[in-house]
Order: structure tokens, then C-alpha cells, then sequence
């Protein structure tokens, strides 16, 4: 497949760039020292990550402790309801710790634990990346720091005393909005400090280079299981795929195993409560192009410039920008971005819940939503979501928020 010059052929051998541009998006804007520390990682993913043994090893953590592959499940009640299109979802609930996060995790540490670190240092806004984090260090004995917004600390108590009991040292951040933002700005203000014995596992296909390409590679396991699940259990490819997008991680991961296949790829930001700044955090949807936490890519302005304060009813996508690769996918027409609010989210959190005995987390609710509005549109065919997480986390919070329907 050839799009606007792209070659999805050959896609994975050209994004990103040698300098880690996705087109015009990406690269590595941080300091001179810590240039150097991200240079040593990206030569370190290059050979390391490359070796039968990195690989070998990694598979098998996958199978035997991951609990990988996932499955992937038709959603029949559903479907009846809707009409003649089929839905089913990516299970990445089913993942160990609950989420997909578990997958660039496990890889990162093994990497750090390769290059002989410490120490691994995180950020988590939903708390899934953190839990999938601190399981990582504990599965490999190193010492481990997770950085949280307090209003996030607030939402998400299982996960942080999952956290805990891990080992891992959950760290507050308490300025700005204390929310995943603030989370980053803290974790790498550490990293700049500890670099040398320690790596900074950004949760996100976010951050300076070699980050965006290392964890879409990473979570590339999913697209790869999904496709091959999908064509054995069909005898087809689905004629559309969804997934949430924040950062970008599962959206990444899923949409990498059908760039070069005839199927229509959407990812859902959150509209939140409505399109006002501060509102929403569809940086793809409104955002400019600029640059924060090292890569640029397109957020969400204030007047002065600066990342806009933003919202969304799951922690795990209140961010205010995305990953550089989906704002070049979107530039170049291959993914189309678009959004769901709260309401619709919260209805197809229960929806899925009492239909098809699955809880969703709240950001994997977002796809949910759409991949309905998408099959009442469509009329026919078939639709497949990530379901990037299970709502365990969720829970305590929808019932204060929302009540029981």
C-alpha cells in the first residue's frame, strides 16, 4: 500500500528516521546530557534488543508470565443489538496486571536490566502503567520509582496500593494540575538527575527518541496476535479497526499489524465534557504543532504557548499532546482521529459490562463507544477494538461519579 508517498510496505524500515522523525514530527529535544543518555538507550535497543537472546527471553516472559497471546472475543449480545455488523475486542484486558502496559514494560526492564542499570524510574496517569511498571521491577529486582499526579493518586487508590505492595515507591506530584502532565515533568526532572544508573520507562510512544519508535515496537505484539486471530477465526481481516489514544501506546502497538492491509483505522481521543480549552485532551483533534517533554508533535495550546490544562474522565488520556507517529498517520490520511465524550463513554462502559460480562477500563470505554457509533453507521461488516484494559482500577470512582445504572 502507497499513501501520499508513504510505502506501508516498507514502513517499519523507515519510521522513524535515523534522528527519530516521524515526517516532520518526533526527534530529541532535551539537554546535551541527557542527549547522551537517550543515545545510549537507542544504541542499546539497536543491538541489544536485536539479539536472540534479548528476544528469546522476552518471548518466553510473555508466554509464561504475561499470559500471552490474549484472545480475541466476539461480541455477540452486542452485535445482535446493533444489527447486522459484528464487533469483537482485542482482550489486552486479560494481560497480566489488567492492560497492555505490561507488554513495553516488561521489555523496558529487561533492556535496563541488560544494560546493567538499577533503578527504573516511571510515570502513570491511569495507574496501569505504574502497576505494570512496579511488576516489572519486582520480576526482575530492581528498584523502582513511580511518579503520580494527586489528582490521579485520588482516582485511581487500587492501583496505587497495587503499586505499593509491588515495591515500588510511589512518588506525589503535587504542583500544576497534578495530573499525568505534571507526572512527566517530575519524572524526567529525576531522571536528569539519577541517569547514570538508572532508565527512565516512558509509558507512551511520547518523549524523545528512541521512546515513540522502542514502545510501538514493544506493543507491536498486539497488532501482530490480532491480526492473525482475527483472519483464523473469520477467514477475513475486519473491515475496521479502534482504538483509544492518549499518549498512544495500544493505538500504536494495535494499528502497526494493519498499516498495510485495506482496513479503515480509527483512534478516539477524549472530547470529555465538551470542546472548550480545558475541557477535552483531543490534542489531535484541536491541537497545534509544538513541542513538550522532548518530541514535537501536536498539543493543546494556552494563550502564552504552553501545554493547556486539560481533562478527561479516565486518567490514562489526560494528556496534552500525542505520540509523534499518530500525528504523522493523521497528516498522511491513514488513521482517522476522532472523538468521544463522557457521557457516550460511561454508556458504553456499562453497555459492555452488562451485556457481555466485560468491564472495561474507563480509556479502553472510549473505543468501545465508537466502535458502536461506527457500526450503526457502517450497517454491515465487522469491527474489531483494543480493549486496552480492564475497569478494576475504575470501579470505586464510576460507582461515586455515575452511580449504578
Amino acid at each position: 500500500m502507497i499513501l501520499n508517498n508513504v510505502n506501508f510496505d516498507t514502513y517499519f524500515r523507515n519510521y522513524p528516521d535515523e534522528n527519530g522523525y516521524f515526517g516532520k514530527y518526533g526527534g530529541t529535544y532535551i539537554s546535551e546530557e541527557l542527549k547522551a543518555a537517550m543515545q545510549e538507550i537507542t544504541e542499546a535497543y539497536f543491538t541489544i534488543c536485536q539479539s536472540r537472546k534479548f528476544i528469546a527471553e522476552l518471548r518466553r516472559i510473555r508466554k509464561e508470565f504475561q499470559g500471552r497471546p490474549t484472545p480475541i472475543s466476539h461480541l455477540e449480545r452486542l452485535s445482535n443489538k446493533l444489527g447486522r455488523v459484528q464487533l469483537y475486542v482485542k482482550r489486552e484486558d486479560l494481560n497480566h496486571t489488567g492492560a497492555h502496559k505490561l507488554n513495553h514494560c516488561m521489555g523496558e526492564v529487561l533492556l535496563a536490566k541488560y544494560m546493567g542499570k538499577k533503578k527504573v524510574i516511571a510515570e502513570t496517569g491511569a495507574g496501569q502503567h505504574g502497576v505494570a511498571m512496579a511488576t516489572a521491577a519486582a520480576y526482575f529486582g530492581m528498584e523502582c520509582d513511580i511518579y503520580m499526579g494527586t489528582e490521579d493518586i485520588k482516582k485511581q487508590a487500587p492501583n496505587v496500593a497495587r503499586m505499593k505492595i509491588l515495591g515500588a515507591n510511589v512518588v506525589e506530584v503535587t504542583h500544576g494540575q497534578a495530573t499525568l502532565k505534571e507526572a512527566v515533568d517530575a519524572a524526567f526532572a529525576a531522571y536528569a538527575r539519577e541517569y547514570k544508573d538508572c532508565i527512565y520507562c516512558i509509558g507512551s510512544v511520547v518523549g524523545p527518541h528512541p521512546f515513540p519508535m522502542m514502545v510501538r515496537d514493544f506493543q507491536s505484539v498486539v497488532g501482530e496476535e490480532a491480526r492473525e486471530q482475527f483472519v483464523e477465526m473469520t477467514g477475513h481481516l475486519p473491515d475496521a479497526i479502534v482504538a483509544c489514544v492518549g499518549g498512544g501506546s495500544n493505538a500504536a502497538g494495535f494499528f502497526s499489524g494493519f498499516l498495510n492491509d485495506p482496513v479503515d483505522i480509527y483512534g478516539i481521543e477524549p472530547l470529555g465534557r465538551g470542546t472548550a480549552l480545558g475541557d477535552h485532551a483531543a490534542s489531535l483533534q484541536y491541537g497545534t504543532e509544538g513541542v513538550m517533554h522532548g518530541f514535537n508533535s501536536v498539543m493543546l495550546k494556552d494563550e502564552n504557548g504552553e501545554p493547556a490544562p486539560v481533562y478527561s474522565v479516565a486518567s490514562g488520556l489526560d494528556y496534552p499532546s500525542s505520540g509523534p507517529e499518530h500525528a504523522f498517520l493523521r497528516d498522511i490520511g491513514r488513521v482517522k482521529y476522532d472523538v468521544i465524550n463522557d457521557d457516550e463513554t460511561i454508556d458504553a462502559f456499562y453497555a459492555l459490562s452488562r451485556m457481555e460480562g466485560i468491564i472495561p477500563a474507563i480509556e479502553s470505554a472510549h473505543a468501545v463507544a465508537y466502535g458502536i457509533k461506527l457500526a450503526e453507521r457502517m450497517g454491515k461488516g465487522s469491527v474489531l477494538i483494543n480493549l486496552s484494559g480492564r475497569g478494576d482500577k475504575d470501579m470505586d470512582y464510576i460507582i461515586e461519579r455515575y452511580g449504578i445504572r
